[in-house]
């Protein structure tokens, strides 16, 4: 998704490389829904009743605050800044979650992640593109190589 948003107003020169990313990415997903799906039996952070709402509730907030937000700002006429603020408020959700899922390296994601969303504002107008173009490489980059990590840590294990 965010090397989809990513293509909003990259530099020509980018398109393909997005492309070629945003196809990398959705490989990598596949795979992860078919270790999802085969692996369904096998008991997970959310198998506890307690973990589960917490979780529910960190993505409820997390959706209300994204689009409270984004709607404020498509009122203010200000809807470039949509790409940066949904990723900081997914940072701000993996902060939530580092506890559920007992998983300190969601606080790295999370650090990067508001990084990015920040980073995007001063990026953008230097390079003189959107900002989602660089919210998107940026947040589809880091969620990539931790997908990979993820991906790595349950074959390891």
């Amino acid at each position: 998704m965010w090397f989809g948003w990513a293509q909003e107003n990259p530099r020509k020169g980018w398109r393909k490389y997005i492309g070629s990313a945003a196809v990398a990415a959705l490989l990598v997903g596949l795979i992860g829904i078919y270790l999802s799906v085969t692996n369904w039996h096998e008991p997970t952070a959310l198998s506890t009743t307690t973990a589960y709402h917490q979780y529910l509730l960190v993505v409820t907030i997390e959706f209300l605050l994204a689009g409270i937000g984004a709607f404020l700002l498509i009122k203010r006429k200000k809807k470039d800044y949509i790409a940066p603020w949904i990723a900081g408020m997914v940072g701000i959700h993996f902060f939530w979650l580092t506890s559920i899922f007992n998983d300190g390296s969601l606080s790295i994601l999370a650090v990067l992640l508001i990084a990015v969303a920040l980073v995007s504002l001063f990026l953008s107008k230097k390079l003189q593109v959107a900002n989602s173009a660089i919210t998107g490489v940026g947040s589809g980059t880091v969620l990539f190589g931790f997908a990979i990590a993820g991906w790595i840590r349950f074959l390891l294990v």
